[in-house]
């Protein structure tokens, strides 16, 4: 089979509880963006069970002498190198003392995600198909969870205008938040699902992700499967928690996956297994809608418009990439410092790139916009190969085809939708992204241990 020469697996280990659990917690809460401490900087939940886990790793492979590691975990760590030295190289280039501060955190979370994805890749290799399943499901259900909580801010804010953050979160981490208020139409405020991220548009492209993660696989699933009703509820949920992010970036993103999978999958998606969740979703957007027809009215045509401060801001940042390269074409002004070149420009302090593309060219310049286009090549080819894997599969007649396949084409949609969320947003640098290219770089290599025992 064709991941065999690729990713072969190792003899059978003992398990690992602690260092297991460690990673699928970090998994499940990559989102929780809200979950944070300023201690020594800005220190989130998912950093400190990160640290925690790259530890009890490195010590669980240590005490028993393991230096072992498949090819993809390799590969991810030449990658890990090739930016550690575009980024180095960019030190040089910082001008001021913020420029330096700023670097320095973009470092620190760089080389924590990424060590976390090498070990990840490393964890699933070792520990085969159930467990890489089980990773899918913890990102994919802190998404959902974290969705949840974005309702119940919502309901909370609607009925009693109350902050929801305030009495839950707030206490816990001794920081503002509250979810994210759009304007107000009549006298009534519009507000905006942030959730546990820190912004409506983030929570948006993420759960953009879980959508087209699922959608693939539970199109496949037989009729009776046991998982076929839940599937159906939690995308359905997903794509609610989406619609109320009113986040025109997440849309986008969901948008272009979709087309990516209407390819293989058009012929499903006029089965009844796809119409009837559609069918009862839209019925009943319809009559919440029809309640208050002029405010919804009012919230569309201001969204889908493209005028306005909001929207100058995510075109204009795009004109700051021939300045830039004309004053460090190769390796750009530095990791992490665009809010300090921004604020030099504009005044304005803190302030985000509105496009991961953007944040590329100004940041690591043309040499690191190549590698991370490189990286994201890699991730497209692991993905195809999920797929190639799957058809051999069905060739074979392995029923596992039926999960496989779906899962390279979800992979790929999720992908595709994160990159088009970014032309105007930024979150490819976010730890969830780290986590989306663990599972595809990993499917491959956890796939080996089912291929191996049909030799």
């Amino acid at each position: 089979m064709t991941a065999l020469a690729l990713d072969r697996p190792r003899a059978a280990v003992e398990r690992a509880p602690l260092v297991e659990g460690l990673f699928l917690a970090t998994v499940f809460t990559v989102t929780f963006a809200k979950l944070q401490w300023e201690v020594a900087g800005t220190m989130s939940f998912s950093d400190v069970v990160t640290f925690l886990f790259i530890i009890a790793f490195a010590v669980y492979r240590a005490e028993r002498f393991d230096g072992r590691f498949p090819r993809a975990a390799a590969v991810s760590l030449a990658f890990f190198l090739a930016f550690l030295l575009v980024y180095l190289i960019g030190w040089f280039n910082l001008e001021t003392a913020e420029s330096l501060a700023q670097w320095t955190k973009g470092m620190i979370k760089f080389v924590l995600h990424f060590l976390f994805l090498i070990a990840g890749v490393a964890l699933i290799a070792r520990r085969g198909l159930r467990f890489y399943w089980l990773t899918l499901a913890a990102f994919v259900g802190g998404i959902a969870a974290n969705g949840a909580y974005g309702l119940m801010q919502l309901a909370v804010a609607e009925t009693t205008g109350a902050n929801l953050d305030e009495a839950w979160l707030q206490p816990l981490t001794g920081g503002a938040s509250k979810i994210n208020i759009f304007g107000a139409i009549e006298g009534s405020f519009v507000y905006r699902v942030n959730a546990l991220t820190g912004d409506p548009n983030h929570l948006g492209i993420e759960v953009a992700a879980g959508i087209l993660l699922l959608l693939p696989i539970y199109l496949r699933l037989e009729k009776g499967h046991r998982l076929r009703v839940p599937l159906a509820l939690l995308l359905t949920f997903l794509v609610i928690v989406d619609l109320a992010t009113l986040s025109r970036s997440g849309l986008l993103g969901l948008g272009c996956g979709f087309l990516v999978l209407a390819i293989p999958y058009r012929r499903m998606l006029l089965k009844p297994q796809f119409l009837i969740p559609v069918g009862v979703l839209a019925a009943g957007l319809a009559v919440f809608i029809a309640r208050r027809a002029a405010f919804f009215s009012e919230v569309l045509s201001s969204r889908l418009s493209t005028e306005g401060r909001g929207a100058d801001t995510h075109f204009i940042v795009y004109s700051f990439i021939p300045d830039v390269l004309a004053q460090n074409p190769l390796f750009g002004l530095g990791l992490n410092t665009f809010s300090v070149y921004y604020e030099f420009q504009t005044g304005k302090t803190n302030f985000g790139p509105h496009s991961f593309y953007v944040a590329s060219f100004v940041e690591y310049g043309l040499v690191g916009t190549l590698v991370f286009a490189a990286f994201l090549i890699y991730l497209f080819r692991r993905a195809s190969l999920t797929r190639k894997i799957g058809r051999e599969l069905a060739a074979a007649g392995d029923p596992l085809a039926a999960r496989i396949r779906p899962l390279g084409w979800g992979l790929t949609a999720a992908i595709v939708s994160t990159m088009a969320s970014n032309i105007f947003y930024l979150t490819m640098s976010f730890y969830y992204f780290y986590v989306l290219a663990l599972l595809a770089i990993a499917a491959p290599a956890a796939l080996a241990h089912h291929l191996e025992t049909r030799r």
